[in-house]
C-alpha cells in the first residue's frame, strides 16, 4: 500500500527523512514552507509544496492532508506555542486513516544540568526562551494523543548537523571561532541518522513516545571545529577564552544549557544503530558526501 508523509515546515530534516522514504518504496511526499522559491523548488524535486506562512490557517487544509498517513511537525514555535498545531490541531484530530505523527523538539527543554546526564524521564527545566517554547509545543501535541489517542510522537533533537551544514562549512567560510568554556559539552545528531531513528519509529509507532536524538559523545564546540580544520588541511583558529569572547547574545546563550544526553530508548526500543555515533564519523561522512558530489557534477 502506498504511503504520504506531509511535513509542516519542509526543512533540512524533512528533506532527508522524505528523500529515504522514496528510496524504500512508494511514497508521496507533501510539505509546507514560507518562502515561494522554495515551494518551486520542492515541486521541481518532486516533492507536493504549499506556502504556510504562519499567520494564517492553510487554504484548503483538508484537501492537502488528503491521504496522509504519516505527518511530521517541524515548525518553529513562538511564545503561544507551535503554529501547526494551534491553525490546525482540530483539523489533524479529525483525520481519518493517520498512522503516525512526529514532533521535532529540542533536547533544550531540559535546560542546564552542569554537565549531568538526562533521559526521556527527566523533568523538564528549559532556561531559554528556545527551550520553554519547545517545552509548550510538546505539552500541545501530546495532548492530542491524551485526548483523541492519535499517535502522537516527540523528538528531542541535539544540534543537527549533516552535508552543507557543519563545522566543515563553518571552517570554509572564515566564521568558525573555537571557544573555551571549561567543562562545557554540546550534543550533536547527524541529519542521517535522524531521518533512521523517524523511520525506525514508522515501523515501530508507540503512542506517546518520546526519544532523545543524539550521538554517543558529547564534545566541547572547539574540538569539532578543531577536527574540521584537520580534516581540511587548515590550521585551527586560536582557542579563545569563553569570557573574553566576544559573542552576539543568542551565540552566547547556546552556553547556558550544559548536559549530557542519555539516547539509549532509540537503541533499545526501535534497534536503531547509528551510523555516526561521534563527531568525528560524521564529519568524514560530510567529506565524503561532497566528493562524491563533486564527481556527479564534473560529469554533468
Amino acid at each position: 500500500m502506498s504511503k504520504k508523509l506531509f511535513c509542516f515546515g519542509y526543512g533540512y530534516s524533512c528533506d532527508f527523512l522524505g528523500n529515504a522514504l522514496r528510496k524504500q518504496s512508494d511514497w508521496t511526499i507533501a510539505g509546507t514552507t514560507r518562502d515561494s522559491d522554495k515551494k518551486a523548488l520542492l515541486q521541481q524535486s518532486g516533492v507536493k509544496a504549499y506556502i504556510f506562512d504562519y499567520s494564517k490557517p492553510l487554504s484548503d487544509v483538508k484537501l492537502f492532508l488528503k491521504d496522509t498517513t504519516h505527518l511530521l511537525i517541524s515548525t518553529p514555535p513562538d511564545d503561544e506555542g507551535d503554529p501547526t498545531f494551534l491553525m490546525h490541531g482540530e483539523d489533524i484530530a479529525a483525520m481519518e486513516g493517520i498512522e503516525w505523527i512526529g514532533y521535532l523538539s529540542t533536547t533544550g527543554v531540559y535546560g542546564n544540568r552542569n554537565g549531568e546526564w538526562v533521559d526521556e524521564r527527566s523533568e523538564l527545566r528549559p532556561s531559554s526562551k528556545r527551550g520553554t517554547r519547545r517545552a509548550i509545543a510538546e505539552e500541545q501535541w501530546l495532548s492530542l494523543y491524551e485526548r483523541y489517542g492519535l499517535p502522537v510522537h516527540v523528538f528531542r533533537l541535539a544540534g543537527i548537523y549533516g552535508p552543507g551544514r557543519s563545522a566543515l562549512d563553518s571552517v570554509r567560510a572564515g566564521v568558525a571561532r573555537r571557544i573555551d568554556k571549561p567543562g562545557h559539552v554540546f550534543s550533536r545528531i547527524h541529519v542521517e541518522d535522524i531521518a533512521n531513528v523517524l523511520m525506525a519509529s514508522m515501523a515501530k509507532p508507540n503512542a506517546g513516545g518520546i526519544y532523545n536524538l543524539c550521538d554517543d559523545h558529547a564534545a566541547p564546540s572547539h574540538e569539532v571545529i578543531d577536527y574540521a580544520c584537520q580534516l581540511l588541511g587548515l590550521n585551527s583558529p586560536p582557542l579563545i577564552p569563553f569570557d573574553a569572547a566576544d559573542m552576539a547574545p543568542i551565540a552566547r546563550s547556546f552556553y547556558n544549557d550544559n548536559k549530557r544526553v542519555h539516547n539509549e530508548r532509540i537503541k533499545e526500543e526501535l534497534g536503531v544503530q547509528l551510523l555516526y555515533p561521534d563527531y568525528k564519523s560524521g564529519l568524514l561522512a560530510c567529506m565524503e558526501w561532497e566528493g562524491r558530489e563533486s564527481l556527479v557534477a564534473e560529469h554533468q
